[in-house]
């Protein structure tokens, strides 16, 4: 299997590729390829980090060419990683508008290289921000079912590591997802959540113990909320030790948050997500995990079909997303993701791309 990293050289590239050959997921016989942008810094880089690679891996790495042109991406995974980031350090004013106009020329070029010159069953896992902007530009071009943006998939780990710490065990006892939009606006599906080893009564009463009595009605206002009071703090060990007490669907958006904002980058935890999705990928079976699709109908929300770019549980498997997994949900649940469903679909269509 060929896999190939569009924006290999920014920091979350880097760690995928790192990640793929250190953990054996491309064997010798398979490729990486690693994209640069022509006539950028990465032109030059992405030569650099493919000597790097091997300097490091020789004697497990794949083979590893270079591409600096998007009509030269071919490979049976494509993970998108390119274009601006987020800025870190507090201070820093995150302007996702202005995020989308810039990156969304950089998706429509990729995206439509890819449909005029790749194989026509590439799985795509997108990584770049606004990940359901370029879910939407990649799915419109490709198909839907071929799309995956794996911040959904990020949010439910974030979300099953907190849980498991504060219970204080292992993330693997813990299953549960993440739907709806990647960060802030993401929407904690307490009713999937399960313990490995405990039945239904014992489960019921943990997360009763865990959520208390909030429900999600109030879960945007208690981000905000938290947001400001760990920014009060000028001492960073302090801020995080303030997130320790939250519970943990709120820890798992403001953890990121404060990682961020102290200068730090989430790029370790990004990348590891993102290998568990390309692994997931080349597994051969379907596996349930959460991400970023283009829905068309697949699930109701607000009694109606839904369409639009959307985190939700599906099985995933070589060809891509081939089912939602997600059973009745919570009235509460319900409802906040057929809120951040249509501030979803606004926003693609202030950003372009829809079309």
């Amino acid at each position: 299997m060929d896999v190939a990293i569009i924006g290999a050289t920014g920091d979350v590239g880097r760690a995928v590729c790192s990640d793929l050959i250190e953990h054996g997921e491309l064997g010798a016989g398979s490729r990486l390829q690693l994209v640069g942008r022509a006539g950028g810094s990465s032109e030059a880089a992405v030569h650099g980090l493919r000597v790097d690679l091997i300097d490091a891996y020789d004697e497990k790495a794949p083979h590893i060419d270079v591409a600096t042109s998007p009509d030269d991406v071919v490979a049976d995974v494509v993970v998108v990683a390119a274009g601006r980031t987020i800025p870190t350090g507090t201070g820093q004013t995150i302007d996702r508008d202005r995020l989308a106009a810039d990156n969304r020329i950089v998706f429509e070029q990729y995206a439509d290289s890819l449909a005029r010159h790749g194989s026509g069953h590439e799985v795509v896992i997108v990584v770049s921000n606004p990940v359901e902007l370029a879910v939407e530009v990649f799915a419109r071009r490709l198909g839907h079912h071929r799309v995956i943006g794996m911040g959904a998939w990020l949010d439910t780990l974030r979300f099953r590591r907190e849980i498991a710490a504060t219970l204080g065990i292992r993330r693997q006892r813990v299953s549960g997802f993440v739907a709806g939009q990647h960060g802030d606006r993401m929407v904690p599906l307490w009713s999937t959540v399960r313990l490995r080893g405990l039945d239904a009564d014992e489960r019921l009463e943990i997360v009763e113990r865990l959520r208390g009595d909030r429900t999600l009605a109030s879960f945007a206002s208690e981000i905000a909320t938290a947001k400001a009071h760990v920014t009060t703090q000028t001492d960073m060990a302090a801020a995080f030790g303030m997130v320790d007490a939250f519970p943990p669907d709120l820890q798992a958006v403001i953890r990121p948050y404060l990682t961020h904002t102290s200068g730090a980058k989430t790029a370790n935890g990004t990348a590891s997500a993102t290998v568990d999705l390309i692994r997931t990928v080349l597994d051969g079976r379907d596996i349930v995990v959460a991400g970023q699709v283009l829905l068309d109908g697949e699930i109701e929300l607000g009694g109606m079909p839904w369409r639009g770019v959307l985190g939700v549980p599906v099985a995933v498997g070589p060809e891509g997303w081939t089912r939602v997994m997600l059973d009745d949900l919570a009235p509460d649940e319900s409802r906040l993701l057929w809120e951040v469903g249509q501030a979803i679909n606004e926003a693609i269509v202030a950003w372009g791309g829809g079309r």
